[in-house]
């Protein structure tokens, strides 16, 4: 069992001023080797330390602060904004000082976290008044007990308690990539085998804090392309920490085992990458080991490949601007539990593919779907329910409090809970084929923990400190020894209240008080003026202290043995309850397996029970996933667009069907809409990019294990989906809009299989209008001859739907418009059939265009129109002369008063007499209606 938290020690040595003095920094310190004679021993000391550990910040522990120096003081202070002082000098120059108390570094830690710098924690390992016993310049020991970065938290304070913080590695073994990634806060363990080609997309599934390389990746062109996107989180180390050799010794080190065959059959890429892994773990955590789940290898093909663009469009787990609200996790997050909602973010990131898998999944769900009552009765029971799995890891770690006990047995009392109500309900059902084997998995993960339970529970205090050091969280008759040493202390207490009492009538103070400071301890206090008195009192007993301006202090013998007798029965009582906590977690420990089993049962749970209560607030259906190529959506729907709508108007979101499968050979005449790629018209704003999306999420949901925004669907496995929609450029590579548009898209004609679904919005748009409709062309025939894939192709480009009569798998499908006087209504309707035009210009008027622009517009349509039915450029460029209908516009433009305006320009208002006002009224109407 890890050792305890060392003991902090509040105390600053005497030898270390920790004043402070504002300075004006104006270049920070350089880090050169210093002449230890120029130095104090404790900066000497400091500078020894910060050369062991020259990445990130060095917290220096000094007393009750966390103090930097040098180049770390002027940095942290720059982003804290914290207060830059100096100490001392060096070399003839001021030393730059800041800190943080050691009380709130959390906060301050978190903020330098989040900007992906690391924090080295350098502690007291010795009690000052061991140091001085040493000699008078002997200098507390010091020695970094931990390295945080941002993929090695464990604080609740430092983590998302919704989101898993994936520490990831990546090896490269014999022309093979293997990927390793671990959660040190859940214990989660998984390694993968892939190619160049899948890193962006997997990284963008695993979304790690924190990704190590071996240090020549930002030297190799191949690796520095792949990974520009995620330069903010590398932490490059030396190459020889990825030697496969090496990492399988680690592992078979770190699990006690003389093979890892028993865990599965690792490649050398994978063994490297996760003995990496381990090996940085170990020099974070120095010596510290989090209890890790065995690792888990993830076949390849075993999860639905997503890319990080489509990622970003589609936004899964979140929006364009970052935020988890309006994305489709949070639309259909309703879990209880941080671990549950870590795990339906996890399985949303990462659909499966196995049918078999996915329905295990889609049982559960069905099965709370199917057990309101039951399911009510669950949901009360997790709303109680903490985080067993990060609790347990800080407790693993020497990291945890009283607070992680009580955790871990409160989170047994509700496996224990749940495990009885899912029992029963199984009981009553009396078949068992009626509860699922998800269920039936779960319930022997509960478990009983009748024993450790009582154990936690009468060892613990209702009212718990954040810290062993505190004390005070160990409850009353658990331990005899125990209350004794806290009577004999409270005793203590009473019997200086007592003597208080006596020594105001010995001396005639009624303000004589007994006191007490860190640095004189228990002491008598009476005002200046009563100090006279004290003297002369009987048997002058008080001992003379201290002298203020307004008080005098004394000391008594008998004040003196009292303070030793409570100072040492508080010690006493501490250190027994350190030895308490030490047990406790010695019996948790030795539980880990079957308690981490039951955390990870209850997030199945609330999963399960979340997308049942989703499911039955927004009417959505059981998938039908199987294996074969077929995609048949009846009704389907957007479910972040339908949940916005409901919430923000309570409106109807119009749902839409969709038909696609993929068949060895198509017919041209085949008449029916069972086409592999269906070509979307219309106009903006009619939904073609909305429901182009809802099909890509119905997939996703389903595959993940959710009920779908649909009547009915039937899905055959997608193995990756893909999308270009919407339009961005990427300056910081130099490539243009339309270059993104092009690269996303020769990634999807490079590597979409039968299997994919791909899903495109407007391909070619950013270009010349003939280069963008030929790019378009070629690309719808490429997916339809040689993708042969399930394919969605939205397009303003009508040119396109002649397609439909040479290629066998295509459909032209449109949305539905109505016209109404000039004005055209959105029916956000798909039906088959072509668009007969774009409505462009309609939707310009309704963006606000001015009505002079919307005029020319339309006449220039009418005019290119015209020129297209033309049969050679030549005719068309005749039938084109746009500069002489621009100086006709301009002359049809000039003003010319209209005859109510003329009438008006005549009339000399400040003489009309209210009479002749009115008829002048009656004469403009009647001239109005007349002109009309």
């Amino acid at each position: 069992m890890p050792s305890p938290a060392i003991t902090q020690f509040s105390q600053v040595e005497t030898t270390e001023d920790v004043g402070r003095v504002n300075i004006e920094a104006s270049s920070p310190m350089p880090m050169k080797k210093k002449n230890s004679d120029t130095l104090t021993p404790m900066m000497a000391q400091y500078l020894s330390i910060k050369a062991e550990h020259p990445d990130g910040f060095l917290f220096y522990r000094m007393g009750d602060f966390y103090e930097l120096f040098f180049e770390d003081a002027v940095n942290a202070a720059s982003i804290l904004d914290i207060a830059l002082t100096k100490r001392g000098k060096h070399l003839g120059s001021d030393i730059p000082m800041c800190g943080v108390p050691v009380q709130s570094h959390e906060t301050y830690l978190n903020r330098l976290i989040k900007k992906g710098f690391k924090v080295s924690v350098c502690e007291q390992t010795e009690n000052p008044a061991d140091a001085k016993k040493r000699g008078s310049k002997a200098v507390v020991r010091r020695e970094v007990l931990r390295v945080i970065t941002p993929g090695t938290l464990s604080e609740d304070t430092l983590l998302n308690s919704r989101c898993n913080n994936y520490l990831a590695a990546i090896a490269y073994v014999g022309g093979d990539i293997g990927f390793a990634w671990v959660d040190i806060s859940t214990g989660e363990f998984l390694t993968q085998e892939l190619g160049i080609d899948d890193l962006g997309a997997v990284l963008a599934r695993v979304a790690p804090g924190e990704l190590l390389i071996p240090d020549y990746f930002l030297e190799d062109e191949m690796f520095f392309l792949n990974l520009s996107d995620w330069k903010e989180i590398l932490s490059p180390i030396p190459a020889v920490r990825f030697d496969s050799s090496n990492g399988n010794k680690r592992l078979q080190e770190f699990y006690a085992v003389k093979s890892m065959d028993s865990f599965g059959a690792f490649s050398r890429p994978e063994l490297a990458a996760a003995g990496a892994l381990l090996d940085y773990l170990d020099l974070t955590q120095k010596g510290c080991r989090p209890r890790l789940a065995p690792p888990s290898k993830l076949t390849k093909g075993a999860v639905m490949e997503i890319d990080a663009a489509t990622r970003q469009n589609l936004e899964l787990c979140k929006t364009l601007t970052g935020s988890v609200k309006n994305s489709l996790l949070g639309t259909i997050d309703r879990t209880l539990t941080g671990s549950g909602a870590r795990l339906l973010g996890a399985n949303l990131a990462a659909p499966l593919t196995d049918p078999a898998d996915i329905n295990l999944r889609l049982d559960m769900v069905q099965f709370f779907t199917d057990n309101e009552n039951l399911r009510s009765l669950i949901q009360e029971t997790l709303k109680h329910c903490p985080d067993m799995e990060r609790a347990l890891s800080r407790l693993t770690l020497g990291r945890g409090g009283p607070r992680d006990l009580s955790a871990i047995c409160n989170g047994l009392k509700a496996a224990v809970e749940l495990h009885n109500l899912l029992r029963q309900e199984k009981q009553e059902s009396h078949i068992t084929l009626k509860v699922p084997a998800g269920i039936v998995k779960a319930i022997s993960d509960l478990g009983k923990h009748d024993k450790l339970i009582n154990q936690l529970d009468s060892a613990l205090s209702l009212e718990l400190p954040l810290h062993v050091r505190d004390g005070g969280f160990v409850a009353s008759k658990f331990s005899t020894k125990l209350d004794e040493l806290r009577a004999y202390r409270d005793e203590s207490r009473r019997l200086i209240v007592d003597l208080q009492t006596r020594y105001v009538k010995e001396a005639g103070i009624q303000a004589l008080k007994i006191k007490h400071n860190n640095l004189l301890g228990y002491f008598v206090e009476v005002s200046a003026k009563n100090a006279e008195k004290i003297s002369l009192s009987s048997g002058s007993s008080f001992i003379h202290r201290q002298t203020m301006a307004s008080a005098v202090r004394y000391s008594t013998v008998e004040l003196s043995e009292l303070e030793r007798c409570l100072a040492k029965a508080g010690e006493q009582a501490l250190a027994l309850e350190i030895k308490i906590f030490e047990g406790l977690v010695e019996e948790v420990v030795d539980s880990v397996d079957s308690i981490a089993r039951a955390a990870n049962a209850q997030a199945r749970i609330d999963v399960a029970q979340g997308l049942a209560t989703i499911a039955e607030e927004s009417n959505y259906s059981r998938p039908d996933v199987d294996d074969s190529f077929d995609f048949f959506i009846t009704g389907g729907r957007h479910p972040v667009v339908e949940a916005a709508l409901a919430e923000e108007s309570n409106q109807t979101f119009i749902s839409n069907d969709c038909r696609l499968v993929v068949k060895s050979n198509y017919e041209v005449e085949n008449e029916d809409n069972d086409g592999c790629l269906w070509l979307l018209t219309g106009p903006n704003m009619a939904g073609k990019s909305t429901f182009l999306r809802q099909n890509a999420l119905i997939t996703v949901l389903a595959q993940m294990g959710s009920f779908v925004p649909a009547d009915q669907a039937k899905i055959g496995i997608v193995d990756r989906l893909f999308s270009r929609v919407g339009a961005s450029d990427d300056l910081a590579r130099g490539r243009s809009t339309f270059m993104v548009e092009m690269v996303e898209t020769a990634a999807i004609l490079n590597q979409a299989g039968p299997r994919s679904l791909v899903i495109l919005d407007e391909i070619g748009r950013g270009t010349a209008t003939f280069d963008g409709l030929s790019i378009a062309w070629s690309v719808a025939e490429h997916l339809h001859e040689k993708n042969r894939c399930r394919s969605l192709f939205a397009t303003h480009y009508h040119e396109l739907t002649s397609l439909s009569s040479r290629l066998g798998g295509f459909r032209c499908q449109t949305m539905r418009v109505k016209e109404w006087e000039d004005d055209i209504v959105f029916l956000h309707e798909v039906c088959p059939g072509a668009a007969d035009r774009s409505y462009g210009i309609h939707v310009g008027s309704l963006a606000g265009l001015p009505k002079s622009v919307i005029k020319r517009a339309t006449k220039v349509l009418e005019i290119l129109e015209k020129g297209e039915q033309s049969s050679s450029m030549a005719n068309l460029t005749n039938d084109l002369p746009l500069f002489s209908a621009i100086q006709k516009e301009s002359d049809d433009d000039k003003f010319t008063p209209s005859a109510v305006e003329s009438a008006l320009a005549s009339i000399e208002v400040d003489e009309l007499t209210p009479r002749e006002a009115l008829e002048v009224i009656y004469k403009l109407k009647a001239k109005l209606e007349s002109d009309c």
